[in-house]
């Protein structure tokens, strides 16, 4: 081999190490600053077994702000594990479950409900490519042949898994010294002030056109798919909708036939259904147009969820 061409490969050979200390150091930084994305919790887990285990998107999120997740446990007496995360629809929460499943148990799994994440890719398949996920979700080889998998077989474009691996998204993560939480638990505390505007720019959001029709049975399949899963481990499901705002409910497309699909869906495997979309509809117990405050959760625990757990 000529010189150039050793001093080439001297080059590479330097670049691949330097690349792989990043790549340690990013993932050493994750687990300093680690707080809301579900395989950082899994991960740290610091028990095998769980009484509940709360999957959806960012509507069950606040029942994990703060120290409210230690609030129910001291509570109810029981092991919650909250594994929501924002934007996520069921392809990415069975995902999730799946792994929780490698080495924990939970007699029971509260699905949150949230008709936005049945109708598109954006909150399902695309889900698995969004930096902010990647970026924070700790290197485990078990995840890595998992996302293959729904490469493979769910239509997950193949870049996630690029990425995943390559730590791409780790080491160029900006905000790697600050702790992960997602930005509604800023204003936790914070309280609503009523706004059609901010609510039509959020269902636009988050039901982008066009106008959802019919619920598309593959998402719907998926969320059947947790259920089946969690029903052969032993586990009970609940599927549950959160309360928001009257306002906002009012602006859901399409949401009585969505419920009716659910309904018949989940009759077929026996799973109650708590619609409890109006249990809770004051502005005062909301930070934003959909998600409640801190005000909100502990009346919502008192109203509603602290029978649910008992059940």
């Amino acid at each position: 081999m000529s010189r150039l061409g050793k001093s080439a490969l001297g080059f590479i050979a330097i670049g691949l190490v330097l690349y792989a200390g990043l790549y340690f150091a990013a993932e050493q930084m994750q687990f300093r600053t680690g707080r809301s994305n579900p395989f950082f919790k899994i991960a740290v887990a610091d028990t095998p077994d769980f009484d509940w285990v709360i999957l959806g998107a960012s509507h069950a999120m606040p029942l994990d702000f703060a120290d409210t997740n230690k609030l129910l446990e001291q509570g109810t007496g029981l092991r919650i594990l909250n594994l929501a995360s924002p934007g996520t629809g069921p392809l990415y929460n069975r995902f999730v479950f799946e792994h929780f499943l490698r080495h924990h148990r939970t007699r029971h799994v509260l699905y949150v409900l949230d008709s936005f994440g049945f109708y598109s890719r954006t909150w399902n398949e695309d889900r698995f490519a969004d930096p902010k996920l990647v970026q924070r979700t700790p290197f485990e080889p078990t995840i890595a042949f998992r996302l293959w998998d729904y490469v493979r077989g769910e239509g997950v474009d193949g870049r996630a898994l690029l990425d995943y691996v390559s730590g791409f998204s780790k080491i160029n993560n900006h905000a790697r010294f600050e702790t992960d939480i997602w930005e509604g638990e800023k204003q936790f505390d914070q309280v609503y002030r009523p706004s059609a505007t901010a609510v039509k720019k959020r269902i636009d959001y988050l039901y982008p056109p066009p106008a959802p029709i019919e619920v598309p049975a593959r998402y719907l399949d998926q969320l059947s798919k947790i259920i089946q899963t969690a029903q052969t481990q032993g586990a009970t499901v609940t599927v549950l909708k959160m309360p928001v705002p009257t306002p906002f409910y009012d602006q859901l497309p399409n949401e009585p036939a969505f419920d009716q699909a659910v309904i018949r869906r989940l009759a077929d495997q026996r799973v109650p259904f708590k619609d409890l979309s109006h249990a809770i509809t004051d502005p005062r117990y909301f930070f934003d147009t959909d998600h409640l405050n801190r005000l909100g959760i502990s009346e919502f625990f008192s109203r509603n969820l602290r029978a649910l757990f008992a059940e």
